[in-house]
């Protein structure tokens, strides 16, 4: 998205490693394996005791998993997996290390038993868990709460007057000097290929948590960009349609449309004001040298919110100039009927005179009478078809 990213490259993952070691087989006796398998802990992030570690954040995930737990020390991912506990406790005893915990919709509980270890505020907490938060900054003690909609475009073959195109999530993100945790809510956002690049680049992740931070929000916006393009199209669809005359304006499908692009921009406005602070100083956890790069990601945000502004303007335009063509449309059909009606009228009218049968009324009893009449109720409809029609009524 711009020039001042911190690296989008990426790199082959670690080599694999496993939780377990195979030590027990050889034990001598039963005692000694039962004992080893009581006290021998167990990690929250491998599901399995061989084989690859689980790390992939994917919607299909259960809901509370948590999705990823590593230690980064000087920019580098620890290769040895350990627990949200170890993994805090490891961070805090060496110097240039931080803990990034991933989580996927957790319940009260999993997120309390992970907030009692961080030292997570409860109020924080509770967002967390309730998801359907607008994107906001707050700061407790040592400890930053951020979070951020996701947005993601649903493609379609034709839109229609029931159609959503826009889908949206959430990610939370808690800061401290010493860890970044992560909370997605949504079946779209994931941060694995994120995760990947910013591993690709240990001199991004030696800036700690607040590059994480950075690298999140700098890939939502990212995201608001590509969504907004696909919206565009649909857009210029839409505006096209409604001046072509072979086909009937279709007021639910412009009103849809208008209805998701609000949607998208309630989503994003609230954005810009934390991503702002996020570049002043004072914030907590947040490393100087990164400030300037939340700038450059609130202009970008700025820049999507103006395009969302006009786009809801010009579907404002839009949806106006579908209902005048309707109303057009509609008075068309009406001076049809009229100057049908009007024709109609005259062979009705002297019909129903010559029908009232009085006994003494002009040309009843001429031989010529009959077809003389004919052919005026004929040559009156014709004259009124010319007329209506050179006026455009028919």
């Amino acid at each position: 998205m711009t020039d001042q990213k911190f690296g989008d490259n990426s790199d082959d993952r670690h080599s694999e490693h496993h939780l377990f070691s195979r030590g027990h087989a050889d034990r001598g006796t039963a005692t000694a394996w039962l004992t080893e398998a009581v006290t021998r802990r167990v990690s929250l992030v491998r599901l399995h005791p061989k084989g690859r570690r689980q790390r992939q954040e994917t919607p299909s995930a259960p809901s509370g998993r948590v999705v990823a737990c590593e230690v980064y020390r000087d920019g580098h991912r620890d290769p040895h997996p350990v627990d949200h506990v170890d993994a805090l406790r490891a961070a805090r005893e060496q110097r240039n290390s931080f803990v990034w915990l991933g989580l996927y919709q957790p319940t009260a509980p999993e997120l309390t038993a992970i907030a009692d270890v961080y030292g997570l505020h409860p109020l924080a907490v509770e967002d967390a868990v309730n998801a359907h938060q607008r994107p906001k900054m707050e700061q407790y003690a040592e400890t930053l709460f951020v979070v951020l909609k996701t947005v993601c475009y649903v493609d379609h073959e034709e839109l229609t007057a029931t159609s959503e195109i826009v889908h949206t999530g959430e990610v939370m993100v808690f800061l401290s000097h010493d860890f970044v945790v992560t909370v997605r809510h949504g079946e779209h956002g994931g941060l694995q290929s994120l995760r990947s690049r910013l591993e690709a680049q240990p001199q991004v992740l030696r800036h700690g948590p607040s590059a994480v931070l950075h690298a999140i929000c700098d890939q939502i916006v990212d995201d608001y960009l590509a969504v907004t393009e696909k919206i565009e199209v649909d857009i210029d669809a839409i505006e096209a349609s409604v001046f072509q005359r072979s086909l009937r304006p279709d007021t639910g499908k412009v009103y849809q449309l208008k209805r998701e692009v609000l949607e998208f921009k309630h989503a994003i406005m609230p954005l810009y004001a934390p991503l702002r602070a996020l570049a002043e100083p004072g914030v907590i956890g947040i490393d100087p040298r990164i400030r300037a790069y939340f700038r450059d990601v609130a202009d970008h945000l700025e820049e999507v919110t103006a395009r969302i502004a006009r786009f809801d303007e010009l579907l404002s335009s839009i949806l106006q100039a579908t209902l005048t063509q309707v109303t057009i449309a509609q008075n068309e059909d009406m001076r049809r009927i009229s100057a049908w009606v009007a024709i109609a009228a005259v062979p009705t009218a002297i019909a129903g005179i010559y029908g009232m049968n009085f006994e003494h009324m002009p040309e009843l009893r001429q031989v010529w009478g009959y077809p003389a009449v004919l052919c005026l109720m004929a040559t009156v409809c014709f004259f009124l078809y010319r007329a209506f029609k050179r006026n455009g009524w028919l």
